[in-house]
């Protein structure tokens, strides 16, 4: 005996028993196939919701990502540092003092991460650590191209200031813009003098490639300056 789904229904509402027949049940399990509801099989990690911080007070969400950004880009600058010093650092170059500057910057952008990322927890931001990319090369090729090199990471460090700064202004953070003011800015400006100086310097006495110049820079130069810090 077939019955329709409407019979069927009425059969459930009335109480009615149902034949059992093969044919009957058969029909009805294909009908209840074919009305079944149909759920994606999707299988998603919820996102992360950190809970809002107690001491977060006028620190928009734009700050706080660019504040993490430039946490990388400082990592990243410490890193490249840190090659540079190790390749002077190498038996076949030999320049000790070469090292001890590379070495300082080093060291110099990582305190100024650990600075941004206690700013971070100051103001009730979440620090978000991303992958540090390696340096773009491991032999250096001698002091002009490094210092070449230095130069550029130090612009680019300066670049993500100035747009940080300007980010905190149009958001009206008046305190991280005075922490950039005061710990950053100035300091910036006379690191890009000191490298422009040191490669117009080689430029001054004679061809920056050559191995006589790069000693004197490294032995004279440079040996002042690592005295002083």
């Amino acid at each position: 005996m077939k019955m329709s789904p409407d019979s069927w229904k009425q059969s459930r509402e009335h109480g009615s028993l149902i034949p059992a027949s093969p044919a009957t049940l058969s029909y009805f399990l294909i009908f209840l196939y074919r009305t079944r509801p149909t759920y994606p099989l999707l299988f998603m990690t919820p996102p992360t919701v950190f809970p809002r911080s107690q001491v977060r007070q006028n620190y928009h969400h734009d700050c706080e990502a660019a504040v993490n950004s430039h946490v990388q880009e400082q990592l990243y600058a410490s890193y490249v540092y840190l090659s540079m010093a190790f390749y002077f650092d190498r038996e076949d170059v030999a320049q000790e003092n070469l090292t001890s500057f590379f070495l300082n910057k080093s060291h110099e952008c990582t305190a100024h991460a650990e600075m941004f990322l206690a700013l971070q927890n100051q103001r009730g931001g979440r620090i978000s650590l991303r992958t540090i990319n390696k340096p773009e090369r491991d032999d250096w090729l001698g002091v002009f191209p490094a210092m070449e090199h230095a130069f550029q990471l130090e612009l680019t460090l300066n670049q993500s200031l100035v747009a940080l700064h300007q980010l905190a202004a149009s958001k009206r953070d008046a305190h991280l813009c005075t922490f950039l003011k005061k710990h950053f800015f100035n300091k910036q400006v006379e690191v890009l003098k000191e490298m422009s100086c040191y490669m117009t310097n080689m430029r001054q006495m004679g061809s920056p490639e050559d191995g006589t110049v790069e000693y004197l820079l490294g032995k004279l130069t440079l040996a002042d300056i690592n005295k002083k810090n």
